[in-house]
Parts: C-alpha cells; structure tokens; sequence
C-alpha cells in the first residue's frame, strides 16, 4: 500500500515517529507522502523525510486555509524551496486548491495562489495535490483554464485516462458526487481515496459502481490516501490516523467492486507510482 497524503510531520507524531514508522512498514505500507501546508512547514516536511529518506516522500504548497494577506511572500519561500529542495527533490505541488467551507474572506487570494501553484506546478513537471472543499466548480473551472493556458486542449486526450498515459495530479479526499467524480476523471486527475468510504452515511462506495446506466469508476484512476492525523476510517474514527489503516479503507473498495484485497492495493500502488514517478 502506498499513502498519497499524509501529514507525518504533524506534532502528534513527533515523540515515536521511530515506532510509528515501523508499525506502518510492518503492515505493508510502501512509503508515504508528506504534503506541505505552508512555508512553515518546509522545515517540517524537510525534517521528517530527511529522517526516513525514500519511505518519507516530500511535496511543498500553499493550502487554501493558509492564505491571508501575505499570501504572496508564503508563495515566494515556497517556490525557492521547490526549485532548490534540502535533501530529496519534492515529487509533487501541494497541498494546494480552494475552501470555502469555513471562511470566504480570502476567495480571491485563494485563486490566485491555487493558479500561480498549478503554474509552477507545469514549469517544474509535477503533479498536484489539489484540496478542494466546498469549492468544486470554482476548482475545475481553475484547472480548465489553466489546462488551456498550458496547451493541453481536451482532444488531445482519450476519454477515461489521462494524457499521454500519465495523470497530472490528485483531488485528495474525494467524497463527491458520481457527476463531479466524472469532471476530474475527464480533465485527467486521480482520485484519492480515504477513511471517509468507510463512513456509515458516506455515498461514494455506490458512486464507485455501475447503477441507473451510469459506468463505474475505474479502479485505475483511484489512489489511497490517509490525510493522517485526521479522517481515521472506520473503527479508528475520532482518533489519529495511521497509514496501515488503509486497509480498512482497501476492505471496503474491494466490497465494491467485488475485486480480492490484493487486487485493490496492487492497482492502487500502481497507480500512485504512475502519478507521482516513484
């Protein structure tokens, strides 16, 4: 299993991040994503991986709940660290996008971040890590314009994959609608998947599947994820995430598709090393 997003450089690891690290590896993890939220947390990403480098993978960007009003400066130290990175090269732009879920003072600066980190995220050849809550149509209309601005026209891709046999990032923590889903999918992203599909009230395992005519989502489009500390799948709910609790996550995909386990984490894996060059 791989874990496309998770937030190991968070305090609540810090005391047995040796021991938390071995339990992960004991249970199958392969290695794990460490995205960035800020420019504050350079040095802690950067501290974590250089810690367990190979297994700690490093991505910097600007989330959409930390702009404020110097959203720019944020940006510039984030760039510089991006084109010059301490130890292991960042395989990714993020955590970046938009939420509008608790404030909308800065929907502005938010857009203008989320386009100024797509940019970067062309010019460097990386793929992106896109937050996106509450948010959806202002996101993909974001990445269209962007899409159109790098000259990646939609005829040149072929409908249900991604161009060029490649994806061009990841909606992370997808649990939108079989419609929105489509949208991503079609504009050439992954969807990462985590603890929420194993929520009792969670509509995205029925999403997943044919119903009412609709086709399913392809399983070669979905990665796995944590968003570790938080969104523990079921059983776990409520305390703070670990990786190998994917499998939870792996158990309720595979309901779903009514695919074996192993099916799910082999597809996924391979999936998350195509995105992200591992």
């Amino acid at each position: 299993m791989i874990d496309t997003h998770a937030h190991i450089d968070d305090p609540q690891y810090a005391d047995q991040l040796d021991a938390f690290i071995r339990d992960q590896q004991q249970a199958g993890v392969e290695c794990i994503i460490v995205p960035g939220v800020n420019d504050d947390s350079i040095a802690s990403v950067d501290a974590v991986c250089r810690q367990f480098p190979g297994y700690l993978l490093p991505a910097a960007g600007l989330h959409p709940e930390e702009v404020r009003e110097d959203y720019r400066l944020r940006l510039d130290r984030i760039r510089r660290a991006l084109m010059q990175p301490a130890v292991t090269p960042y395989i990714a732009v993020g955590e970046i996008g938009l939420d509008y879920h608790f404030d909308t003072t800065y929907r502005a600066e938010q857009q203008d971040a989320f386009r100024i980190q797509l940019q970067w995220a062309a010019e460097l050849d990386l793929p992106v890590i896109i937050h996106s809550r509450d948010a959806t149509e202002d996101t993909l209309r974001i990445v269209r314009e962007q899409m159109v601005n790098a000259q990646m026209v939609h005829d040149q891709m072929v409908h249900g994959t991604c161009p060029n046999g490649t994806c061009l990032g990841v909606f992370h923590c997808f649990s939108g609608s079989y419609e929105t889903a489509r949208q991503i999918l079609d504009l050439g992203f992954c969807l990462g998947i985590g603890g929420v599909i194993t929520f009792k009230n969670c509509r995205l395992r029925d999403q997943l599947v044919p119903a009412d005519g609709r086709p399913a989502i392809p399983l070669d489009r979905l990665v796995l994820e944590t968003d570790a500390p938080y969104m523990a799948p079921v059983p776990f709910r409520g305390r703070r995430n670990e990786s190998r609790w994917m499998t939870y996550v792996v158990d309720t995909l595979a309901a779903a598709y009514n695919l074996p386990a192993q099916t799910i984490i082999d597809v996924t894996s391979r999936n998350a090393r195509t995105l992200f060059r591992l």
